[in-house]
């Protein structure tokens, strides 16, 4: 499992830039590279390895765009995404799939300005709204006529949902509804991976012959979308279906003997996700925490100066975790240095 070196392409200071991939000299450089160091085909994995990567779009990711994650140092995620690419290169040879979770969004969302008006008309400032029961019960906020017509919802029951929705959240123990500043448009430059990053998981997919797998998120205008395996709310308050989780992705992840986890942002997404995958695996056996190994390298919170810094929430979740049998790993340590790693690719133990 010696470390591969990471190709001369890579450029470490264009992974805060927009730029494209050149696909086909890519993938001929792909190729060689597999026969100068006798990589595999993925399929013929004795030990399968699942990297899964939230949401390291350039929304998230890039200094110029609507959320960047910052973190506490100010450029948390560049710094993140030069990690998390070296880690690729590194572990090329064993890296069996890799998956991406896409944010999708529209403006027309529960969580986007658009959505909501007050008495004057205006929409709520995103990034500093947080819109909680009292707001909506005495009129703050309302829901913007025009949307209920857009959704096909009659007003008075989009309105009526709202309430049910905040309630729900706080019930739940979620963050309250955050108005976000427009972001992960579908069709927009914001919705791309990271270039340096969609680079690295092309260079995987020739070099292996492994198919990235892209899992797309967060496009039902009902529901915030934190974590990729389920959205915030399910059901309306008649207790009708509005989404699902995603337990085909769910149990796909656990059909892998290593699940490694990376992307933006530790506070938000992130610790949703892993939220979700330690509820299920505490169902189906507690045991199985011990294959998701989370890069804390390569992974921030969300900090707004001045205003908001998840910072404390980010890392009591992330101790969390721990504590339930997860391991706190760093992208530059070997992954043969990581616990239980040789056990597990000695004995293969933990698929469900």
């Amino acid at each position: 499992m010696n470390q591969l070196d990471v190709p001369s392409f890579f450029a470490p200071q264009n992974v805060d830039k927009v730029w494209r991939v050149p696909y086909q000299t890519r993938a001929i450089e792909a190729k060689q590279w597999a026969k100068h160091h006798n990589i595999k085909p993925s399929a013929e994995d004795k030990t399968k390895i699942i990297l899964l990567i939230i949401d390291a779009q350039n929304t998230f990711c890039l200094p110029d765009f609507e959320l960047f994650v910052a973190g506490k140092s100010g450029n948390g995620a560049i710094k993140d995404n030069i990690r998390l690419c070296e880690f690729i290169y590194h572990n090329l040879g064993i890296i069996t799939t890799i998956a991406p979770t896409m944010d999708t969004h529209t403006a027309m969302q529960i969580f986007h300005p658009i959505f909501w008006v007050n008495d004057a008309g205006e929409n709520p400032q995103p990034a500093v709204t947080m819109i909680h029961l009292e707001d909506i019960q005495q009129g703050i906020w309302k829901v913007n006529p025009t949307i209920a017509n857009n959704l096909n919802i009659k007003y008075e029951t989009l309105q009526k949902y709202t309430q049910f929705y905040v309630k729900k959240l706080t019930e739940d123990g979620k963050f309250p509804l955050t108005i976000w500043p427009y972001h992960s448009m579908l069709g927009g430059i914001g919705h791309a991976l990271v270039s340096s990053v969609e680079e690295a998981l092309f260079f995987h997919n020739i070099a292996r012959h492994s198919q990235t797998h892209f899992e797309l998120k967060g496009n039902n205008p009902l529901t915030e979308n934190y974590s990729v395996l389920s959205p915030e709310v399910l059901t309306n308050e008649q207790g009708e279906i509005i989404a699902h989780k995603n337990t085909r992705f769910l149990q796909q992840l656990l059909n892998f003997d290593i699940i490694i986890i990376a992307g933006q942002a530790k506070s938000h997404c992130v610790a949703w996700t892993v939220d979700d995958l330690l509820k299920e695996i505490q169902i189906k056996d507690p045991k199985l925490a011990q294959k998701v190994y989370l890069l804390e390298d390569c992974t921030s919170p969300v900090v707004i100066p001045n205003i908001v810094d998840f910072t404390p929430q980010a890392e009591a979740a992330f101790q969390r975790f721990a504590e339930a049998g997860m391991h706190l790993v760093t992208s530059t340590n070997p992954i043969e240095t990581w616990d239980r790693i040789t056990e597990v690719l000695g004995a293969q133990n933990l698929r469900p």
